[in-house]
């Protein structure tokens, strides 16, 4: 019974290292995303509803419910596939990606979802700059943020610009649906996170009766500022999930 680690965006699988290495259990796998450091498949259009089909396919393949964890849009992702299939999960935890009618999307994301200004920035993008503006606009840390901005290449640009595109109703499409979880639920989040705010941590805890909110003095990227914190979350809510 595995746990499976989804990133968000613009992350890879790398994103999780540090949460990874704290933590005790062996049959811990993170996935990257069509796209973002995986090949998307023929004909893979990178909608919000074909990740949501193609981690399900992924974990029909596993065999047994798992311990499912998101962050940002992994989180997002990662709680419609609790929603739609909750007989894949066992336990669920998510942080930093609002599924809510009230969130409005921050000016990124709007950027990218214009198709003439998403275009010109992903067109003109620079890695230093990008990064920077990361640091700046997210208050996030430098040194990680660089590093995951360095695996940047054209088809997660353009992954990027598909998926956020097919989810400007995102929330008021997928916030009714999470009633339909049934796993035991953790809900982690950035205090500070600018991008999402922590209301909307607690009106997901609130929908998916949560057994924990865990409030971190953090920006966006918990996974990245908090590991240790993250780790320590995750684990004690698996425990208490799953009677180990």
């Amino acid at each position: 019974m595995p746990a499976i680690l989804i990133h968000g965006v613009p992350d890879t699988h790398r994103v999780w290292n540090g949460v990874r290495r704290r933590l005790t259990r062996s049959d811990v796998e993170a996935w990257d995303l069509p796209g973002f450091g995986n090949p998307r498949p023929e004909g893979f259009d990178a909608g919000k509803q074909e990740y949501v089909d193609w981690l399900i396919e992924r974990l029909e393949r596993v065999g047994e419910p798992v311990d499912l964890v998101g962050h940002d849009w992994g989180c997002i992702l990662t709680a419609r596939v609790a929603s739609v299939r909750p007989d894949l999960v066992r336990t669920w935890a998510g942080g930093n990606g609002p599924i809510s009618s009230r969130y409005v999307w921050h000016p990124l994301a709007k950027l990218w979802q214009d198709p003439v200004e998403g275009e010109r920035f992903m067109a003109a993008l620079d890695p230093a700059s990008f990064a920077k503006d990361l640091v700046d606009g997210f208050d996030a840390p430098a040194e990680p943020v660089e590093e995951m901005v360095r695996h940047v290449d054209d088809t997660m640009k353009d992954s990027i610009l598909r998926l956020y595109r097919s989810a400007v109703t995102m929330g008021a499409e997928w916030e009714p649906a999470l009633s339909k979880v049934t796993a035991p639920s953790l809900v982690f989040w950035g205090a500070r996170d600018p991008a999402c705010p922590i209301e909307f941590g607690h009106e997901l805890g609130e929908a998916l009766h949560a057994t924990r909110v865990v409030t971190l003095d953090s920006n966006h990227w918990t996974v990245l500022e908090r590991p240790a914190e993250v780790a320590a979350a995750l684990e004690a809510h698996w425990a208490q999930g799953t009677g180990r």
